[in-house]
């Protein structure tokens, strides 16, 4: 294994406009910055990867920072960055690539941020985004499934495949009433000890149609009694 050398590193600039592009100033700024701190740091820098006139989107559609974190992961190196915006459009794609780093054996500064993973304090500041980055997660989850549980306790539509028994009307469900009559078919050969099984092939025999034209099966006879708060 490759001993690491904390005095390799190589920098990383984007623009993302044609005008920036164009006049160089964001990309020269940037490039300056780095040059400058790496110099006062001890760093030799080996390298300055461009990407001029990208968004921050996905790292895999960026060529040039594809090529500094190859170098900086093969290396076990230190990519260098002006900020954090310039390598990634959110903190969990900025958490990805410093994870990518991190097993290689390689760190991230970024200097807006003052973030400089070979130290203590910035591996915690990064354990940290990560954590609120998992809180995120879970809050944008918590108030999705709220809002479908009131979409639903309102009868509204909340996505997916109409449940047996209903039928989508524009965002409301509403009575099947043919359907509801063959659910209260399943609910009294449930209630006279009939199983599953036995219930989809009454149902099949009389050709009492399920769900989009299927055939009964004991699984789908087993959704609508759970549905329906009957044990199958």
């Amino acid at each position: 294994m490759k001993p690491a050398d904390p005095t390799l590193a190589v920098a990383y600039t984007r623009v993302s406009t044609g005008k920036q592009t164009e006049e160089g100033v964001s990309l020269d700024a940037q490039k300056a910055r780095i040059q400058s701190w790496a110099e006062s740091h001890g760093y030799e820098l080996r390298a300055c990867e461009v990407d001029a006139g990208l968004s921050g989107g996905r790292a895999d559609n960026r060529p040039a920072l594809q090529r500094a974190l190859d170098w900086a992961c093969l290396e076990k190196g230190v990519l260098i960055v002006y900020s954090l915006s310039r390598l990634a459009r959110s903190t969990r794609d900025a958490l990805d690539i410093a994870e990518r780093l991190h097993k290689a054996g390689a760190n991230l500064v970024s200097l807006s941020e003052s973030i400089d993973t070979t130290t203590a304090m910035g591996r915690f500041f990064f354990t940290v985004l990560a954590a609120l980055a998992a809180l995120e997660r879970d809050l944008i989850s918590e108030r999705t499934s709220m809002a479908m549980r009131h979409k639903a306790s309102r009868g509204e539509y909340t996505g997916g495949e109409a449940p047996f028994g209903w039928m989508l009307n524009g965002d409301t469900l509403t009575i099947h009433p043919d359907e509801q009559r063959t659910i209260g078919m399943i609910r009294f050969m449930r209630e006279r000890g009939d199983g599953p099984a036995s219930i989809a092939r009454q149902l099949n025999a009389e050709h009492v149609p399920c769900c989009r034209g299927r055939a009964w099966h004991a699984k789908s006879v087993a959704r609508v009694l759970s549905r329906e708060g009957k044990s199958a």
